[in-house]
């Protein structure tokens, strides 16, 4: 309103001049004041909207609070959420960033407006502060959540290196079993033969002679001549005749023979007995 006051003093001087001229005067003053009033009523509608502007944010924030403490409270929350609360949180700084700058412009307008008052600088001088206190907020959420993906990513870590050791572990226990197998399948090898004498001395597995002590697997005898099995497999043996009978020694009670229609049946009664001696059972036919 300032600005039109030489107006005013040029018009009280003009007092010599026509009437016409004088309401000429008066008309756009008049004119001149409702536009200037006009527009402080559009700028104080602008802060108005700006004010509820600020204020939503505010309520985006404490729902990110509420998110962001639910997501914490369960650490198997995907990447996606939060990634999407990284993004909000990002959109809200960007906000604040633009509302920060919005009132400031508002605030040079309206201190040179007709219509400015200690009350609407308090009035803005909160909106500064309500700003403020959204970024300083916001910022706080940013951090909890790095400092949240941080955590996750070191668990993640962690787990991944437990899952390498367990699976080091098994790996171990499964080679360690898999050699206990394979030990325990040859302690329990066993190795027979059931051939007359002829085929016994082709193979050096008995070597006679006249005036000389007979010999059972003594030097390079034809281990391929013989029957490859189980001892906790094999409980019976077919010794094909009647006239069948054990090279190899037994001990007693380990085992019997049974004779049934001409053919004699080798049955083993006692396993570790049995193969205690040896893992070698050798039978004549003859």
């Amino acid at each position: 309103m300032n600005r039109f006051i030489p107006v005013i003093i040029s018009a009280i001087l003009a007092g010599a001049c026509s009437q016409p001229v004088q309401e000429k005067e008066d008309q756009t003053l008049m004119e001149a004041s409702k536009q200037e009033l006009a527009t402080a009523l559009g700028e104080r509608e602008q802060l108005i909207s700006l004010m509820c502007e600020i204020t939503s944010a505010t309520d985006r924030i404490k729902h990110l609070e509420n998110v962001l403490t639910v997501a914490n409270a369960h650490t198997g929350e995907n990447k996606s959420q939060r990634a999407q609360i990284l993004g909000d949180i990002a959109a809200i700084q960007k906000t604040l960033r633009q509302r920060r700058q919005q009132l400031a412009e508002l605030e040079t307008k309206l201190k040179n407006s007709a219509m400015f008052s200690q009350e609407l600088q308090n009035s803005i001088n909160a909106m500064h502060s309500q700003i403020e206190r959204q970024t300083t907020e916001i910022e706080s959420l940013r951090g909890q959540l790095t400092a949240a993906n941080q955590l996750i990513g070191d668990l993640n870590t962690t787990v991944d290196s437990l899952n390498t050791a367990v699976l080091d572990v098994s790996e171990e226990l499964n080679a360690t079993q898999s050699a206990a197998v394979i030990l325990e399948n040859e302690l329990n090898t066993c190795y027979y033969v059931v051939a007359p004498k002829a085929q016994l001395k082709e193979h050096k597995i008995l070597e006679t002679g006249f005036l000389r002590k007979t010999k059972l697997m003594k030097g390079d005898f034809d281990r391929g001549f013989f029957v490859i099995s189980d001892k906790r497999n094999i409980d019976t043996l077919d010794m094909l005749t009647e006239k069948a009978r054990l090279l190899t020694s037994h001990p007693e009670g380990s085992y019997t023979i049974i004779e049934h229609d001409g053919r004699k049946t080798l049955y083993i009664v006692s396993p570790d007995r049995f193969w205690n001696l040896s893992n070698y059972l050798v039978v004549q036919t003859d």
